[in-house]
């Protein structure tokens, strides 16, 4: 029988905001399994820009990270967010280590090519290089890894690398040696039916309902990368992904199912 593993990717939003993040991480330190966590960057490194004078480009929702703003996401999201993860954690009993994907060749990853739009220092992942036996040893000596949004090339050029993408290439690789709940953590209950009704929450979803609900374009666009990540990942082994809200998280650790549960059946 696997043992259970929990990915946990918590969103920008509960990072950026102090309250809510401190109940998730009193929440997550109550969960009695092996767990890695996978944070977003949030709004801090634009705010921390903007002082520098580095100013935030996007294109659909992501950052094009130029010379000047890798070394800024690096800082932040590698250094003062995701420390400030690990001593939280620390302080509630739980032994958590920070990691990017260049530390122990955790999370090699590629550049991702220029076609019609350079997206500058940006990695793609693919899960067949992830590592295995580095994140079973973490895993085994229970080290909670808690993984900043940065990868690396194997040239010695740091990543800026969706957290979602993260979360769901290290459920792909770990899957053939655990059971994998992957869980996304963000501020709304779960799916929802309609993005101004916090009750319509979708309980549970298929490929089939998905592909509805998109043939009938009634899911919040904010949502569809979440949603493509989650069935990719249970495409390829994935146990099942929980779409929910961070503060429900120990509820819906092992079994229960508050948010959405999206399974192959």
């Amino acid at each position: 029988m696997q043992p259970f593993l929990m990915i946990a990717k918590v969103g920008g939003n509960i990072v950026d905001d102090a309250a809510q993040l401190k109940s998730f991480l009193q929440a997550l330190a109550t969960i009695p399994h092996p767990c890695i966590l996978v944070h977003g960057g949030g709004k801090v490194a634009t705010q921390i820009g903007d002082k520098l004078g580095i100013v935030s480009h996007y294109k659909d929702g992501r950052r094009i990270t130029d010379d000047a703003t890798i070394d800024l996401v690096t800082m932040v999201y590698g250094g003062l967010v995701n420390k400030k993860i690990v001593a939280a954690l620390q302080a509630l009993g739980v032994n958590a280590i920070g990691v990017t994907g260049a530390d122990a060749n955790a999370i090699p990853a590629t550049k991702r090519p220029v076609k019609a739009l350079d997206y500058g220092w940006v990695g793609d992942v693919d899960s067949a290089n992830i590592p295995i036996a580095v994140w079973q040893q973490w895993l085994m000596q229970k080290y909670l890894p808690v993984v900043a949004p940065l990868t690396h090339d194997g040239v010695g050029h740091l990543l800026n690398t969706n957290a979602d993408t993260i979360a769901a290439s290290l459920a792909t690789a770990l899957a053939p040696y655990y059971k994998v709940r992957l869980v996304y953590c963000f501020e709304k209950k779960g799916v929802l039916l309609d993005v101004a009704n916090e009750a319509s929450v979708i309980t549970r979803m298929n490929r089939t309902y998905y592909q509805q609900l998109l043939n009938d374009a009634v899911l919040f666009d904010g949502i569809l990368p979440k949603l493509s990540n989650a069935f990719a990942a249970i495409d390829s082994g994935v146990h099942e992904v929980l779409i929910g809200h961070a503060n429900d998280i120990v509820q819906n650790s092992t079994e229960t199912t508050i948010g959405t549960l999206i399974t192959n059946d």
